[in-house]
């Protein structure tokens, strides 16, 4: 279990997930992580190129029961 901040985006299709995790880490401090729970088969792109472009890295993508879960580190 972890005590990360998790965002469910379920159900929800490109762009929602991608702009609920931007909408999400503005608050945060540099360094600081969020989970992002998805899925939407296009965030296995989306997420990776958001955190590209944005400067945040993508610590970790696995896969349960459908879903696919983004630890994302803001830059």
């Amino acid at each position: 279990m972890t005590d990360l901040p998790e965002i469910d985006a379920l159900g929800l299709l490109c762009p929602l997930p991608v702009l609920k995790l931007r909408k999400r880490m503005m608050p945060l401090g540099g360094g600081e992580r969020i989970i992002l729970i998805a899925d939407d088969p296009a965030s296995i792109v989306d997420v990776p190129h958001f955190c590209n472009e944005q400067g945040h890295r993508l610590i970790e993508r696995k896969e349960h029961a459908g879903a696919i879960y983004f630890t994302v580190e803001k830059g």
